[in-house]
């Protein structure tokens, strides 16, 4: 099957109020290449230009860039353009994945060696910054879990639950909302609907990652897509050893199994891994960032010329950052 291309902007602008003397950040902006998902071009443009920049891998191998600001700055504005192919990619059978207890049990510590996948598994097994293990979580999760259920056919199950019993509201938190306090409110965003599913699935000794990405969103029937008014997205892929890929995809914003519209920027523990711009500044006032996000399907639109334009400005050479232990960057 043909892959859906897409050309993603992802815009963030800071106007900090006063001077910012010293800033140190961390990017997570550009996306991964995975079995279904190839980057045919990928860049980052940054305003005012950093003092030194540098692009490597994170620990969990999600592209990401480090920068430096060592001159006064009142503002910053960056700019992540990407275009990218996703394959379908669904499971094929989710009826035919192992029986839940068996792949909690083969998590488990106990003296035999683990199997390389199942090892790599495990760092996503545990607590977390985001992500607490209580047995409220795992009572919540129960009843989609009886004896013996494919572990594919629980989660989507425990997917649903969620979607059906909580309602989307954007003020009902923030990113540092408890994922029990979710639970209790029975309210959130993609964000927390992630961070619960993900708690409830580690507290039945499942293992169970964050992902961040992006949804394509349809405009009204008979109106032009609007330029900036889509937004970051946040599911959840679950360890299903022995399937296709050994991780399998869901969003319970949408009760969906993520496929061709949804990009996958970066996974890790939780949100505190991946966010897209994390650091410190010295200076500046109290201020939130201005975020724009424009997904276009290339085969379905052409690019309004106010992408083109939002693109066309290709920053200064930046120096590199000198070398630094993985703890000091």
């Amino acid at each position: 099957m043909e892959p859906v291309r897409y050309r993603v902007l992802h815009e963030t602008r800071y106007d900090y109020g006063s001077n910012v003397s010293l800033s140190q950040q961390q990017l997570h902006l550009s996306p991964r290449v995975l079995d279904w998902q190839q980057v045919e071009e990928q860049r980052i443009n940054i305003t005012p230009v950093p003092t030194w920049r540098r692009d490597g891998r994170d620990a969990f191998g999600n592209p990401v860039t480090w920068m430096a600001f060592h001159t006064p700055h009142d503002e910053l504005f960056i700019s992540s353009a990407m275009t990218v192919a996703v394959m379908p990619h669904l499971p094929k059978d989710i009826e035919a994945s192992l029986p839940w207890e068996e792949v909690r049990d083969r998590l488990a510590y106990d003296s035999t060696d683990p199997l390389p996948a199942d090892l790599d598994a495990t760092r996503f097994l545990f607590e977390s910054p985001h992500v607490r293990v209580k047995h409220e979580l795992a009572d919540y999760a129960a009843d989609c879990f009886p004896p013996d259920t494919p572990v594919l056919v629980g989660a989507q199950a425990l997917m649903a639950k969620i979607f059906r019993e909580f309602t989307f509201d954007p003020e009902a938190t923030t990113v540092s909302t408890p994922v029990l306090e979710v639970l209790e409110n029975k309210r959130g965003v993609c964000q927390d609907f992630a961070h619960l599913m993900i708690a409830c699935l580690r507290a039945l000794g499942l293992a169970a990652r964050y992902v961040s990405g992006y949804l394509l969103t349809r405009p009204p029937p008979g109106k032009p897509r609007l330029i900036g008014a889509d937004a970051s997205h946040a599911w959840v892929s679950v360890y299903a050893p022995g399937s296709e890929h050994d991780w399998v995809d869901f969003d319970p914003t949408n009760d969906l199994l993520p496929d061709t519209e949804h990009i996958t920027l970066a996974f890790g523990r939780d949100f505190s891994d991946i966010s897209p711009l994390r650091g410190i500044i010295l200076g500046g006032g109290g201020t939130e960032p201005d975020v724009a996000v424009t997904v276009i399907p290339l085969d379905e639109e052409e690019i309004p010329d106010e992408l083109l334009e939002a693109e066309a400005d290709e920053p200064a050479e930046t120096p590199e950052a000198p070398e630094a232990d993985a703890d000091e960057k």
